[in-house]
This record gives structure tokens, sequence and C-alpha cells, in this order.
């Protein structure tokens, strides 16, 4: 431990997306938005899978848990950004930032492992549609959810306890928009061998085994697809996995962006624009992507909206009366 180091600091600063002030009033509009949108977008479909009951199936079921978890991603990191923005301080505590990338790390690897949990669930639609309703059973369906927030937690709480570990020097600055793992180990002055050993080896085996499973689920749907004579089969068993397919690249696509960009250039900044991509937009866009390419969705949203209206009128009448 060199000269200067204290373990016992009180606060970090976030420096943010960037230091020209005359920019703050438009990022804090423009997430402010963002961040409205995906509160929005995924909080009517978790209303409208709830009450519909034609929806409480496997497929609806994983995908208002996934919608749980994009708002509650988001809402680990946007609100504290715009406070900042809003106050004119770049400051968080020790024990802020430590609770806010345990949380960021545990919604982002459960969301992982649910889009693996949904390419899982499409594969047996697909492939094995005679036994899908037998082997996608309510208990296995809450199962797979189960282990998906075990193995998030425990990650989450291993990579947390690593960085619990660590010393810190006078240089607190963080040059991101919230406290984000690889930037919290950067600014320490600890030895960070086994820190990295860690992440890269959980990093590997959290990430890369969903991505295995995704991939390795997808060759038996392409397969069985393609062994569909008729035109109209093909588009159909497409068609039940076409907005997943999308959920699955925009999310790791922007995630490998992240990883390029970092690895291609040495500014801070550049990374932490990066990474709106899958912290903020990839979470706004989901329910759009499941929506809009969803009929028993869409229909199940515009009744719901129907029926707010409709309740929304009757309340509003009543207040009328004397």
């Amino acid at each position: 431990m060199g000269p200067g180091n204290d373990t016992r600091i009180s606060k970090f600063l976030l420096l943010g997306l960037s230091k020209e002030p005359e920019l703050q009033p438009l990022i804090f509009g423009l997430f402010l938005f963002m961040y409205l949108i995906t509160l929005f977008g995924n909080l009517l479909i978790i209303l409208a899978v709830s009450s519909e009951s034609h929806l409480h199936t496997p497929m609806y079921f994983f995908l208002s848990n996934l919608s749980f978890v994009d708002t509650c991603f988001t809402s680990t990191t946007i609100p504290k950004m715009l406070v900042n923005i809003q106050t004119k301080s770049k400051i968080i505590t020790y024990e802020g930032c430590i609770t806010q990338m345990f949380f960021s790390i545990l919604f982002a690897g459960c969301d992982n492992c649910l889009l693996a949990v949904m390419a899982y669930d499409r594969f047996l639609s697909i492939c094995h549609p005679l036994h899908y309703n037998v082997i996608m059973n309510p208990w296995l369906c809450g199962l797979l959810v189960l282990v998906s927030w075990i193995m998030s937690v425990l990650n989450s709480l291993l990579q947390s306890l690593m960085v619990l570990r660590l010393s810190f020097c006078t240089d607190l600055e963080i040059p991101h928009f919230f406290c984000e793992l690889n930037q919290m180990v950067k600014v320490s002055c600890s030895d960070t061998f086994v820190n990295d050993t860690v992440l890269y080896f959980s990093t590997g085996l959290l990430a890369g085994g969903p991505l295995v499973g995704i991939l390795y689920s997808y060759s038996k749907i392409v397969s069985s697809i393609c062994r569909i004579s008729s035109a109209q089969g093909k588009y159909k068993a497409f068609s039940t996995c076409a907005s997943h397919l999308s959920v699955v690249s925009l999310f790791y696509f922007s995630v490998l962006g992240v990883y390029l960009i970092s690895a291609a250039t040495h500014s801070s900044y550049s990374i932490a624009t990066a990474s709106v991509m899958y912290t903020v937009i990839t979470p706004m866009l989901n329910p759009f992507i499941y929506s809009l390419r969803n009929k028993d969705l869409k229909g199940a949203l515009k009744r719901f909206y129907g029926m707010a209206v409709v309740k929304w009128t009757m309340v509003l009448e009543v207040k009328k009366c004397p």
C-alpha cells in the first residue's frame, strides 16, 4: 500500500458524459426522456401481461421478468445521474457507489441470463412443439427465473466484495455516469490482479455461458425452420423468435461495441458514451421491439390502454358529481 492511500474514503466524483457545462441541460433532458419512456414501456408490458389471461404463458412470463429487470437496471443508474446534473454536483458517497455497482452488475447479469432462458423457451417451442407444454411447466419456468436471479446475485456479491478489499488514493474521479466495475478497479491504487482474474473468469462463465446457450438454441431453431416445407410455416416459426433475436442482437452487439471501443481507445468518456447503448437505449427499445412485432401483445396493450382510459373517465365523472 503506497503513500496517500485512504481505505476510509467517503465519496467519489462521477464525471458524467461530458465536461462541457452548456451540454448538461441537453444531456439532462435527453436522459430524462429516455428514462421515462423506459419506465412507461416496460411497466406497460408487465401490466398488460399480468392482466391478460391468454398471455399467461412461459414466453410472456419471461418477457415480463425481462421488463422488470430492465426497469430496475435503468433505475439503478439514471436517477443519480439526473440528480447530479440538476444539483450541479458530481458527488456520490462510497456506500452509494458500492450499492450502485452491486445492483448494476446484478441486473445486467440477470438480463443476460433471462435472454438465454428465453432462447431455450423458443428452442423448445419450435424444435419440440409436442412436448413444449409438458416441459415448460410453471414449476420449471419459476425455477429457471430463480436460478437466473441466484447466479446474478452471487456474481454481483462476489464482485462487490472484491472491490471492498481495495484501497483508493486521492484521485477518486470516475469518468463515467455511474459506478461501473471496471472504472472502480482502475481508480484503485491497490494491486488489482486478483480482481481482474475474478472479473475475467466470472465474465467468461456468466456471460459466455448464456451466449453459448443462445447460439446453440438458435442453431437448432434455424435447422428446424429449414426443414419446414411451406414458406408460410417457415415465416410463422421465425416470427415467434424474431423479437427475441432482435433483443439479443441489440444487447450483445452493444456490449461488444463497448469492449471494442475500450480496446481501441484510451478515452474513458468514449467508453462511458458507448455504455449508454446497453444501459439505457437497449432497455428502452425492448418493449417497442416486442410489442411492434407481436400481435397478441399489441392487442393486449390496446385493450389495457382502453380499459385504463375508461376507468380514468369514470373517475373524472364521479369527481364532477356534486
